[in-house]
């Protein structure tokens, strides 16, 4: 396979065709000869596209869903436009002429409907439509010149007047060619026609032709709007003949011609797509003399446009052209922020994107493309090196990239990525941020170790191991460190990181490390602002603040990285004077000798400390493999607590890279046995000060004092997780670590038994709560579990206790603080931040679950509706334990959820999201708990359904009829029937005792709620038998010997339905059984003395209907007989 070429410009941005639009034209029937796409439009909610029958296609951008087909028999579509400042509106222009402007209804939930139809352009061809950008307005333009505009009066806006206004179409001007294009902006009207450009302000009615030299053709013209932080006034860009431009100001006056004949000279990008593998032709082209039909501004700065060769992006203010690709045989072109939406004379339909070369990558590698990834790093590796790719597109991913190729059939390919990973500098954004004020004064190098050498450059050529450099070298390094320091409150204004008095006094200043949250916004991680007293001490202060800033952003090189349970120290109390061991970094080695072979020899390989790690594992994994074992939990907990502390030994230790005194044995033993004397130390000393000072007396339990000394003893560690490994981890023991780990959470074997140093049991952790062990052990071995099932997990065993859940999020947030998409989240509103997540994290990533968190807490519910577009990676129960504090926020979620599929699938959508019985009920009792009517409007004192509260609206209405028609057995329907009566949902309770064949409950009821629409119709309750019906009956005669209310809940019974009366069911039974049976069996409940004139003058009607009926059937049977007989003869 031949190489790919390498484009020599630094190209910052590319075109890229991430998906499709062919399996949603096929759908839609768009792809035929007889019926294609002749329109597009496109807003920030919809793609809208006109067909050659008539018909608009209304398609929801999220997740590609077809909502609405707008039909018109005025003929083709011929132009479309979406409103921008109300996704609720559409106009829609036909070939006949005809302009029709739609209400959509899409928050009322309504039929759409047409609110103006213009014919004031029949019998032309519009050619332009344009929308006003602050009220509902829209200017049409045909070819013979003629521009005017339509003022709405929708029926929103109906609902407050006493009449519905029809406002005449007013004619704005007829210029003196076809209209090519029209733009609108703060109350000025753009008219581009064949000859020339005009500009018209609609409110003064005053209009200006913009230059004097006309022109011949279809060119465009576009306003190109100012940013208000800078107080800029918005521009106008018109089409000029030779591939030039106008720039013109807002009143119309000519500022400048920009010419891009010349620059359109280079050759074409390729367009990314995976239609075809992306080709460059190195080639200079001549310059290209262009006319440019339209003008649409693009993003921010960009102007786009396109001819019959080729899409054209502008930047105009800065006379670039930011790129041109080819794409042929464009009709028409649609934009919105950085999307293109090119409609092709075929019918075909481009959806293109405008995205920087390193994002394109990042979209591509989330997607899976890896062969076409590979080649737009190669082909753009010059874009990739010398812009901002670094900061996103780091060494690791491209090492995953190369990995995923065949080396078989791409050895070009990987050779290629092996020379850009080579130029690729393997630091992300918080080295290259600050690199220039390292650069300048020291450089370091990596030892086989591990360990960062430091060398400083500042004063010459000295080496850092001659003393007499050292000291040669203080006062430069203490301008450094006062450099730093700076640095550091300029990023931090608000944080105190230290004493700012006497530098002088730093020995006797306690050193704290901040958190890995808090040291992302640091400078090399140096947390106090202090003067070292010797050069020596300097010199060590600098290597651990490289090694810190190495440890977070260098993930590959494992041995960097520390035990975050070691990252926050003890404060020394009192006047006690801090160790000099806690000044120095755990990750950094303490210089007990300036020569770094002796480094080199304090630290011992890792494989030593791992191995009976190792040893245990494969132990407990052969056992596994035995089904008795695997499949009995009290033998798979008996082989998971043999293996847990072996786990906890190993991962015990205060500074696993050994940086401790090899010479003292003593030191590598247990450093949790002396963290928990000193925790305990400090526990008694605060208790007894306690004591002294407190008058209340109030004695605590045995448990809770063990359960706050466990927590207590711990609380130097448990604020902080081990996110990251704290050592090198061959991922084949990385993977059986994984599982037993996982398998410990999943069977809540959290915590082994432990000795003291006195050999006596502790049990202070065994009196701790299962929730409490279970956030320990989160906190320790996070780094190890397999984050999906351990989510499982926790949602199933911890259900009752958010705790546990809550520090799973946590924890998810801290791996993830390490990402600049979660610092970059910061800023900008919802719909952006959503879109910026969708962009950057990988769908099936256990991060995303953290991303939402965020989102939930600044904005709320708006955010949990907006996570529907996560499903699956984010299921209604992770939702549940999102907002346990607020249920009622999960049920706006699942609403959302559900309604967000069509309407026959979503019963069984909703089937498909209860996994469990427990989970129908909770849901249910959650619907029918919120947003629902008072019980005393439901109910009497009896319990009774009140007359017409069955007519009450409840906000959860359909999602309760959905779980209660859903397939479950007996004894779940019994209790969801309790559910509905002891709330008062009748309609719920009703279809469940149809359901159970409780069918004397259900006509007690029907008769209690006073409304015989109840036994009308379809879906009515009709009694079946003579029992039913004298049942009924009998409940009826008792209901009116009771006093009835003046007024039902819901207003007069005059405005409400049919009331259950004797008079209505008897009616009702003679239509059913007919009314001599009727008669007969109403006189056996001597209910005959209770009938008005009316029913039987009704059984009257009903006994001759069903005497014409039997004689029209046998008309019929004699004809047919009759003819039957003719046949035969």
């Amino acid at each position: 396979m031949t190489s790919v070429p390498v484009i020599p410009e630094p190209y910052t941005h590319v075109l890229a065709e991430f998906e499709s639009l062919d399996p949603l034209l096929s759908a839609l029937r768009l792809d035929s000869s007889r019926l294609k796409c002749t329109s597009i439009a496109v807003s920030r909610k919809w793609l809208a596209l006109g067909s050659s029958g008539g018909g608009l296609n209304l398609i929801q951008k999220e997740g590609w869903k077809h909502r609405l087909f707008l039909s018109h028999r005025e003929g083709a579509i011929s132009q479309v436009a979406c409103c921008p400042h109300d996704d609720d509106y559409v106009a829609v222009a036909t070939s006949q002429g005809v302009v029709v402007v739609w209400e959509l209804n899409q928050e009322r939930r309504g039929k759409p409907e047409r609110i103006y139809v213009s014919s004031e352009h029949k019998g032309r061809r519009v050619t332009a439509l344009c929308w006003d950008t602050a009220v509902l307005r829209v200017f049409v333009g045909d070819h013979m010149g003629k521009v005017s505009a339509i003022k709405l009066n929708t029926s929103k806006q109906a609902k407050a007047a006493a009449t519905f206004v029809m406002f005449p179409v007013q004619t704005i001007t007829t210029v003196d060619s076809c209209v090519v294009q029209l733009d609108y902006l703060d109350g000025r009207l753009l008219i581009s026609s064949l000859t020339r450009s005009f500009l018209c302000d609609t409110e003064r009615e005053k209009f200006w032709k913009i230059g004097n030299k006309e022109r011949d053709g279809e060119y465009g013209a576009c306003f190109f709007p100012g940013r208000c932080s800078t107080g800029q006034q918005p521009l106008i860009y018109c089409a000029r003949p030779g591939s030039r431009m106008w720039e013109v100001n807002f009143d119309g006056e000519v500022i400048s011609t920009h010419q891009f004949k010349k620059l359109l000279s280079s050759p074409p990008l390729p367009v990314i797509t995976v239609r075809s593998e992306p080709q460059y032709d190195h080639t200079v082209g001549s310059s290209q003399s262009l006319s440019f039909p339209k003008l649409l501004h693009l993003s921010e700065h960009c102007v786009s446009t396109w001819t019959e060769r080729g899409i054209y992006i502008f930047i105009p203010q800065s006379v670039q052209v930011l790129l041109w690709s080819e794409v042929k045989d464009i009709q028409d072109v649609a934009v919105c922020k950085n999307e293109l939406f090119c409609l092709h004379p075929s019918g075909k339909i481009s959806h293109l994107s405008l995205v920087s070369v390193e994002r394109c990558v990042e979209r591509l590698l989330r997607r899976g493309l890896w062969n076409l990834a590979a080649r737009t790093c190669c082909l753009f590796q010059n874009s990739i090196i010398a812009g901002r790719g670094r900061k996103s597109l780091t060494v690791d991913k491209l090492e995953h990239l190369k990995s995923q190729l065949d080396l078989t059939t791409n050895s070009d390919l990987i050779s290629q990525l092996e020379e850009l990973i080579l130029k690729f500098e393997p630091l992300d954004s918080d080295c290259s941020s600050r690199r220039s004020s390292i650069s300048s004064h020291e450089s370091f190098s990596i030892l086989d170790s591990g360990i960062y050498r430091v060398i400083s450059s500042r004063r010459g050529s000295q080496s850092d191991e001659d003393s007499c450099s050292l000291h040669s070298q203080t006062l430069s390094e203490d301008e450094r460190l006062r450099e730093f320091t700076s640095q550091q409150e300029e990023d931090q204004p608000d944080q105190c990181c230290g004493s700012h008095g006497s530098e002088d006094n730093v020995s006797h200043v306690p050193v704290t490390f901040e958190t890995d949250r808090n040291e992302t916004f640091l400078p090399f991680g140096i947390p106090l602002s202090f003067r070292s007293p010797s050069p020596l001490v300097s010199l060590q202060a600098v290597k651990e603040s490289v090694s810190s800033f190495v440890r977070k952003t260098t993930e590959k090189i494992g041995t960097l990285h520390t035990s975050p349970d070691l990252k926050v120290r003890q404060e020394p109390r009192g006047n006690e004077q801090p160790c000099e061991e806690d000044v120095s970094s755990v990750t950094c080695p303490k210089e007990e000798d300036t020569e770094e072979k002796k480094e080199v020899a304090s630290q011992p390989p890792e494989e030593d400390k791992l191995q009976e790690l190792k040893i245990a594992t494969a132990e407990a994994m052969t056992k596994l493999q035995d089904p008795l074992v695997l499949f009995e939990p009290k033998s798979l907990r008996m082989v998971l607590q043999e293996w847990l502390p072996q786990l906890e030994k190993t991962f015990a230790t205060q500074d696993f890279s050994d940086v401790s005194d090899t010479g003292s044995s003593s030191m590598t033993s247990n450093e949790d046995v002396v963290l928990f004397e000193e925790s305990k130390n400090g526990i008694l000393d605060e208790d007894n000060e306690k004591e002294k000072g407190d008058s209340l007396g109030n004695e605590e339990t045995f448990a809770q004092m063990a359960c706050e000394s466990a927590n207590s003893l711990r609380e130097p560690l448990d604020d902080l997780f081990r996110v990251c490994s704290p050592c090198s981890i061959a991922d084949g023991l990385r993977k059986d670590l994984a599982e037993l780990t996982t398998l410990c959470l999943e069977l809540n074997v959290l915590n082994s038994e432990t000795k003291s140093t006195n050999g006596h049991m502790d049990n202070t952790l065994q009196l701790c709560s299962p929730e409490i062990l279970a956030c320990q052990f989160l906190k320790k071995y996070f780094f190890l579990l397999d984050l999906k099932r351990a989510k499982e997990s926790i949602k199933l065993s911890y259900t009752n206790t958010p705790c546990v859940w809550d520090t799973f999020i946590e924890g998810l947030k801290e791996m993830a603080s390490s990402s600049p998409t979660y610092l970059e989240m910061e800023e900008g509103d919802l719909p952006t931040r959503l879109k910026f997540v969708d962009d950057s994290v990988p769908f099936d990533s256990p991060l995303l679950i953290a991303y939402a968190t965020r989102l939930y807490e600044k904005f709320g519910e708006s955010a949990l509706r907006s996570l529907i577009k996560f499903y699956p990676s984010i299921s209604p129960s992770d939702v549940m334990q999102l907002c346990h504090q607020h249920p009622a926020r999960f049920l706006a979620y699942l609403d959302s959820l559900v309604k967000s599929r069509p309407e026959d699938q979503r019963p069984s959508f909703l089937e498909s999201l209860l996994q469990r019985e427990s989970v129908r009920l909770d849901w249910l009792l959650l619907a029918v708990s919120h947003d629902a009517p008072p019980s005393t409007s439901t109910m009497d004192e009896e319990g009774n359904p009140r007359p017409h509260s069955h007519l009450f609206s409840w906000g959860y209405h359909q999602l309760i009829l959905h779980l209660i028609k859903l397939p479950a057995d007996f004894t779940t329907k019994e209790k969801m029937t309790d559910i509905c009566r002891s709330h008062g949902f009748w309609p719920g309770y009703l279809t469940l005792c149809l359901e159970l064949e409780r069918r004397r409950e259900a006509f007690a009821n029907i008769v209690c709620l006073n409304d015989m629409s109840l036994m009308e119709g379809d879906n009515g309750w009709v009694p079946e038998t003579a029992e039913e019906w004298k049942l009924l009956l009998h409940l009826v005669q008792n209901k009116n010997t009771k006093p009835v209310p003046q007024k039902a809940a819901n207003g007069s019974f005059s405005d409400g339905p049919s009331p259950v009366n004797v008079e209505n069911v008897a009616l009702l039974l003679a239509k059913a059984m007919g009314p001599d049976r009727a008669w007969s069996l109403l006189q056996e409940c001597g209910l005959t003395l209770e009938l008005s004139e009316r029913f039987t003058r009704t059984c009257d009607i009903l006994r001759i209907a069903e005497k014409r009926q039997r004689a029209l059937i046998q008309s019929m049977l004699e004809k047919c007989d009759r003819f039957l007989w003719s046949q035969q003869a």
